[in-house]
């Protein structure tokens, strides 16, 4: 994939994702597996988790170079570390096998895209550095 193809993908998923999870926070919640009505504080957290995602999608929209580089590698910090939490859930059983998965398995597609991200944007860093440009 190209750096284009991947950092637009990347970027545009954090940002529809964050706001989605921070203008719907209960649909966002439903959609990955998660009871609001059992816990009247999820939107709360949802809304944290949501303008997380928005950050680093901005922040990846709004660099180039270093610090595109920086953004990147701090959103797949945070993607393992979300599915890490998805896993700690689903041993610790306060979140359902199957939600637990999905919310891991869900991480770990994000970190995997950031990688890819990144590696695209290091690529095409290297070939405009050996073009000369």
């Amino acid at each position: 994939m190209s750096e284009g193809g991947a950092v637009g993908t990347l970027m545009g998923l954090r940002m529809a994702i964050g706001v989605g999870a921070w203008a719907t926070p209960r649909l966002a919640g439903r959609l990955f597996g998660l009871d609001a009505g059992a816990n009247p504080q999820s939107p709360y957290l949802a809304r944290l988790f949501g303008v997380r995602d928005v950050a680093l999608g901005w922040g990846i929209m709004g660099t180039e170079g270093d610090a595109r580089r920086q953004w990147i590698t701090v959103g797949i910090a945070c993607d393992v570390a979300d599915a890490l939490a998805g896993l700690a859930a689903g041993l610790g059983g306060y979140l359902p096998r199957r939600t637990s998965a999905l919310v891991t398995v869900t991480a770990l597609g994000a970190a995997a895209l950031g990688a890819s991200a990144l590696h695209a944007t290091e690529a095409s860093e290297a070939n405009a550095g050996a073009a000369g440009v």
